[in-house]
């Protein structure tokens, strides 16, 4: 039986300095992803895509580290950021795994605004099949909303910081 589980998660974020440089910032995609992702973590594989190695996590005894290509989209004061594949390195013997990752951010007139919407489906690895599905599950949504949150205080910290940065270096950016 396939376990599911899922979380999000929404930003609200407030730019008084140099607000109306955020639809330039945005339009900046590989500098704003490499804001929201940790740059040594990923690789650009063309325009407008990227590969991310997720940093190792542990699920009870096991290890597993998502390596996951994301599509990014930008439209005027928009950027979306998706997967689109998933390989999941560690669990070994699991036959299906799917990950799905929906997020944008966007100006708005208080400064960026955004969600982020992470599931996973996958079949119970058997060293885990004495476990209560409800337990996986729940787990599950924990680490994902760890995840999320991670991501989120990148963005508020990170981001924030490299914005300033883009609109303190000189026009030619």
């Amino acid at each position: 039986m396939p376990l599911a589980f899922s979380a999000s998660q929404a930003l609200q974020l407030s730019v008084t300095q140099h607000a109306e440089q955020l639809p330039a910032y945005l339009n900046d995609e590989e500098r704003v992803i490499g804001a929201l992702l940790d740059p040594n973590q990923l690789e650009r594989l063309g325009e407008g895509r990227y590969r991310y190695t997720v940093t190792r996590l542990q699920v009870f005894q096991l290890q597993i580290q998502p390596v996951v290509d994301l599509v990014a989209r930008r439209s005027p004061n928009r950027i979306e950021l998706e997967a689109v594949d998933c390989e999941l390195e560690g669990l070994g013997v699991v036959d299906d795994f799917q990950l799905s990752l929906d997020s944008w951010l966007e100006v708005n007139p208080e400064g960026l605004h955004g969600e982020a919407a992470l599931a996973v489906r996958v079949s119970q690895p058997s060293l885990l099949r004495l476990i209560p599905t409800r337990v996986l599950e729940a787990t599950g949504r924990s680490l994902l909303s760890g995840i999320l949150l991670g991501m989120k205080t990148r963005v508020q910290q990170q981001l924030l910081n490299d914005f300033e940065a883009w609109c303190l270096a000189p026009a030619g950016r």
